[in-house]
């Protein structure tokens, strides 16, 4: 649900051999998504802690399907540059696939044009896909025993290595901007906080950062110059430094703060605030703040969900994801001005993603008649729509931009 980060996706459930129509699998899909909300209220009245094994994507979402373009940009010392260099045409991103209730999630990666569409990584359960700032490696998140652990393999699919091997579930891998290292979240118990830990990139040097992270809406958010981690705690936004030194609560409020977005610059948060919880339903508007918590600033003001704000790479302008007009995409002005819908009627459970030229967005959601997902990709003015991906019979989901080659 990058993500901004999205919940887990759907597991889905064995099924005999007898064909399932598009009304079974829309049940199917529902009643998973369902029984995942169910259990996150009985694990919030025990511990007063959503506890999600990994957030999508990475980006996502992704704040974290956000973060590949934001890391890409200029550090705080610098002004971002109002010209950004043009993506290549064989641009890639990679997005999960579904294929209907028998199947698992996989990671497979397609050309920005449609083409070249291939699997990268199996299961039975393999998701959370994090582009290395080099687009030469992805960490992934995959389940290959009883446990989820965090996985890297090559830009194509090659070389394969588990970095972490627990008891526990390590979800939700996001890397440093220099590419050294990987934070990642891990969940102990049900009953819970998640951890933020961070490793080297080989998987060495293993250290944790944070307890009682609340990993539902994404993990951990490197700020552009690698130096500080955002993420949500105890209903509000925490930020620390790379050591975990530093930790400090920047928005103070008694609803929910969620789902924080560095601005390439570093110099502000975007983020998500809830009057209560914004999963079963509240509505929540996009805020913006400096990056020590001070002038926070609402920009959106709908009676509707909205969340999950993505900074343009050049960061003039944030796109978010809403629950009005039957789930939209939406732009705006970094100030809240100039707001324009990209996207309307996708369905439920939208995430969206920059180019890293900032000049399209491909998103995907959950159509509600059918229960199938496809991504589509649209100009950052709204025109020139078309889909991406084809999938008849399942989901194609959380689509990351590969980063622009140097």
């Amino acid at each position: 649900m990058t993500v901004s980060a999205p919940p887990r996706p759907p597991e889905p459930e064995a099924r005999d051999s007898k064909p399932l129509d598009r009304e079974e699998i829309e049940a199917v899909v529902e009643a998973l998504i369902e029984e995942a909300r169910r259990e996150q209220r009985r694990r919030r009245r025990r511990s007063g802690a959503i506890v999600a094994l990994v957030a999508l994507v990475g980006v996502a979402v992704f704040a974290f399907v956000g973060r590949s373009a934001q890391s890409q940009t200029a550090s705080p010392e610098r002004s971002v540059r109002s010209s950004l260099p043009p993506a290549a045409a064989t641009s890639k991103i990679a997005f999960l696939r579904n294929r209907g209730p028998r199947d698992g999630w996989s990671i497979w990666v397609v050309n920005a044009d449609g083409s070249g569409e291939r699997q990268l990584a199996a299961g039975p359960y393999s998701f959370g896909s994090a582009w290395s700032p080099d687009g030469q490696r992805i960490a992934f998140v995959s389940r290959q025993g009883r446990q989820y652990d965090v996985y890297l393999m090559n830009a194509d699919g090659t070389g394969k290595r588990n970095l972490t091997r627990h008891r526990a579930n390590d979800g939700s891998p996001s890397w440093s901007p220099d590419g050294r290292r990987i934070a990642f979240l891990r969940s102990l118990a049900p009953t819970s906080g998640a951890e933020i830990y961070v490793m080297n990139a080989d998987g060495s040097g293993l250290r944790r950062l944070a307890r009682n992270v609340t990993s539902e809406f994404g993990g951990a958010v490197w700020s552009p110059d690698g130096r500080r981690i955002a993420f949500e705690r105890d209903s509000g936004i925490y930020v620390m430094n790379v050591d975990g030194s530093g930790l400090r609560n920047v928005t103070r409020t008694p609803g929910r703060d969620f789902s924080p977005a560095w601005s390439p610059d570093g110099r502000k948060l975007a983020f998500a605030r809830s009057a209560d919880d914004p999963s079963f339903g509240d509505n929540s508007e996009i805020y913006v703040m400096n990056a020590d918590g001070s002038d926070p600033r609402r920009l959106t003001q709908n009676p509707a969900w909205d969340v999950a704000p993505a900074w343009s790479p050049d960061g003039r302008k944030v796109v978010f994801v809403s629950r009005r007009d039957g789930g939209s995409i939406y732009v705006m002005n970094a100030d809240g001005r100039g707001r324009r819908r990209l996207a309307g009627k996708i369905g439920k459970e939208l995430v969206a993603a920059w180019s890293p030229d900032g000049r399209k967005i491909a998103f995907a959601g959950i159509r509600p008649n059918n229960g199938i997902g496809e991504i589509d990709v649209v100009n950052a003015d709204g025109s020139g729509r078309r889909r991406l991906t084809r999938n008849p019979a399942g989901i194609d989901w959380v689509p990351v931009w590969a980063p622009a080659q140097k």
